[in-house]
Parts: structure tokens; C-alpha cells; sequence
């Protein structure tokens, strides 16, 4: 594996428009939201992008939109991600016998459809995020093939073995990956990343983050919030609140729900649900300080905007680590435990994040270098 060196400025745009297949493994949003806006870029550029993913359309959509370059879809599951056993912990085993169900069972049928599909579709490129059969159907059909993330799902599986003895058969999923893997001509990392050891080639690209389309100013006024209030977002994923505690809270504090849940229990006086159609980075910037899980989608933005997360940790999220790190070292994050999460015993965490003073300096253009060095690989 080669490293290549870190791009930091987006290249002349193509002289000839391409047509991408862009992979998007379907576990949670955040590889969709960061998909989509290097997607966004690429159809900005003038570039075809055909999102094969399962993952929600209306996030490609809100992104591309306006953009001369063309958008479609090809709704496929071609993996699945960590199998969640709740909001905090995942299904070592369950994750690995439905990784097995979902693309080694069919493996033989799925690439020969990919790779009959590319080549009608006359692609010029593929990307994934982290599809590894993306990377296996685009060697078989002869075409260039990146990957975009900062982990990937060899590695994360890997550490599904640690805890007890797992079948030959699921062992052998993880070196399927890895194999898969390696038949990309490059990986672009981003940062916060795990080890990527199967990719042959990496090049460091800046964060690929979505920023808000509104002011904090104009955001916290749609809110109801004051300027002068001290905001907490609650972002949690598909999970809502836990049972009410005691102390949640700082005085004078107001709290925006960010949950997707379908749950309508009540809220205390000074807590709002944010409207279904809010965008989040919007959300992010208009915050004092984040309460949530690390993952990519979270500490980009928390990160971009300068807003302390308050995280509470993860079982078997092994990137959670080095995101976490990455987090630290800006002046990013503060660790709750879980106990206190549960018990609503919150305040101490935020306030200690509410003095932290995040300090992230480095480019936030990653969607547009990515797009750039994409751009060049598929005229090669």
C-alpha cells in the first residue's frame, strides 16, 4: 500500500462529462450525507452519477439539486453494515451471518449482475463508501474504481472475533473484504480514520462535510431560542430520550430533539422537537454544545461548526476510537458515561463541554477535492 500526498485543492473541472456509479452501503445516514456531497460536486462539475445504494434518495437529491449533471438511482443491497442490538451496542454475530446472508450467499449472482449493469451503463468510474463488492464487480468489468471513507468494513468486522471464537465460515467473510477491497486503485481517507491496510493506494483528502444553509441566527429565531440561551442538541439517530432523571439539564438551558424516532412522549417546558424536515447541519451551527454517538456524520459537523459533542460510548464501534481521537485533539469532545446518560444525570458533561473551545482549522473542502481527484481518475 502506498501513501499518495494529501490533496488540498480541487482540480480543473473535466473537459468531458463521466458517468459515476457511486456505491453507498445502507447502515444509518452518515455514509449517505457524506456520499451525497461529493456527489453534489460531481454532478456540479457536469458529471452522470448513478447512486447504487439502498439509502434514502431525498438525501442525494437536496444536494445535487440545480446542478447541470444528472442523477439517478439504482436501489441495491450489496451489504449491511453493523446489525444494532440497541442504541448503544451491536450484534457481533448478527452482523456478520447477515453480511454473510446479504452478499456472500449471492456473491456469484450479484457481481455478475454489476458487472453486466456497468458495462451497459457504459460507466466511466466507481466510487463506493465501503461497498466492497463495488470494488470486486468494477475489477471485472475493467474500470477504475475508489473508495471515499475513513474506515472500512473489513476492519470494523474484524474485531467482531475478539471476544469469543467465531465459525470458519464468518472468518473467512473478513478476508473476502479485505480481498475485495484490494482490487480498488486507490482509497480517499478521510480524516479520523482507522487503519485501511487492503487498499493499495491512499490518498488524504480534507473533511467531506455538509455545511448550513441557514445562519445560527436565523435558525435559533425558526427555533423560538434566543441568542443569549444556552442550546443543547439532542441527536441520537433513530433513538429517542430515555426515561426522564433528575438533573438533565443546566439552568437557563433549552434542549432541540434531533431524534428520528416516531415517539410523541411529552417533553418538559424547556425542550422542543426539531421540525421533521430541519436540516441538521443547520441544527449543528444554531447548538452550544451536541449530545450524541460518535460516528463520521456527527463529529464532521461537529468539528466544521465548532460545537462541542458530548458523546456517550459504543460497543463494537470500532472506528469510534480514532473519531474520537480526531475530536480530542480539536478541543472537540467530552465523554459522558453511560449510567449518567441513562439516569439523566447530564449537566456536568455539559458544562464541561460548554468551556471547551473547539480549535478546527484544517480545509472542510474535502467534497469538492474528492469530486476533483475522481474527476481525473475516470479520464485516465
Amino acid at each position: 500500500m502506498a501513501d499518495s500526498p494529501a490533496l488540498t485543492a480541487p482540480l480543473q473541472a473535466p473537459e468531458e462529462p463521466l458517468t459515476v456509479a457511486y456505491y453507498v452501503t445502507g447502515h444509518g445516514l452518515g455514509h449517505a450525507t457524506r456520499a451525497a456531497d461529493v456527489v453534489g460536486e460531481l454532478c456540479r462539475r457536469g458529471h452522470s452519477v448513478v447512486v447504487v445504494s439502498a439509502a434514502p434518495q431525498h438525501v442525494f437529491v437536496a444536494e445535487a439539486a440545480g446542478a447541470p449533471g444528472a442523477l439517478s438511482f439504482r436501489k441495491r443491497l450489496l451489504d449491511c453494515g453493523a446489525k444494532q442490538a440497541d442504541a448503544l451496542s451491536v450484534d457481533p454475530s448478527g452482523s456478520l451471518e447477515l453480511y454473510h446472508a446479504t452478499a456472500v450467499e449471492p456473491r456469484e449472482t450479484l457481481l455478475r449482475e454489476e458487472e453486466a449493469w456497468l458495462l451497459e451503463a457504459r460507466v466511466s468510474i466507481v466510487v463506493t463508501d465501503i461497498v466492497p463488492l463495488a470494488c470486486a464487480a468494477a475489477a471485472r468489468a475493467g474500470l477504475p474504481c475508489v473508495g471515499c471513507s475513513n474506515f472500512s468494513w473489513d476492519f470494523v468486522y474484524a474485531d467482531y472475533f475478539v471476544e469469543e471464537a467465531r465459525s470458519d465460515a464468518l472468518r473467512r467473510v473478513v478476508w473476502q473484504i479485505a480481498e475485495d477491497y484490494s482490487h480498488a486503485d486507490a482509497l480517499l481517507r478521510l480524516p479520523g480514520h482507522t487503519p485501511l491496510p487492503a487498499f493499495r493506494e491512499i490518498v488524504d483528502v480534507p473533511l467531506v462535510v455538509r455545511r448550513p444553509r441557514r445562519s445560527r441566527a436565523e435558525t435559533r429565531a425558526s427555533l423560538g431560542v434566543a441568542e443569549d440561551t444556552r442550546l443543547l442538541l439532542y441527536q441520537f439517530g433513530g433513538h429517542d430520550l430515555p426515561e426522564a432523571g433528575g438533573d438533565w439539564l443546566p439552568a437557563g438551558w433549552f434542549c432541540v430533539v434531533a431524534s428520528t424516532s416516531k415517539s410523541g412522549a411529552p417533553l418538559p417546558p424547556n425542550w422542543a422537537r426539531a421540525p421533521p424536515d430541519a436540516f441538521v447541519p443547520d441544527l449543528v451551527a444554531a447548538a452550544d454544545v451536541i449530545l450524541g454517538k460518535i460516528g463520521y456524520g456527527t463529529a464532521s459537523e461537529s468539528l466544521a461548526c465548532g460545537v462541542p459533542l458530548v458523546f456517550v460510548r459504543r460497543d463494537h464501534f470500532n472506528e469510534e476510537p480514532f473519531l474520537r481521537r480526531y475530536l480530542e485533539v480539536h478541543e472537540c469532545a467530552v465523554e459522558m458515561a453511560r449510567r449518567d446518560f441513562f439516569a439523566g444525570h447530564w449537566r456536568p458533561a455539559l458544562e464541561r463541554a460548554s468551556q471547551l473551545r473547539p480549535c478546527y482549522t484544517a480545509p472542510t473542502n474535502g467534497a469538492a477535492v474528492a469530486a476533483a481527484e475522481i474527476s481525473r481518475r475516470g479520464r485516465e
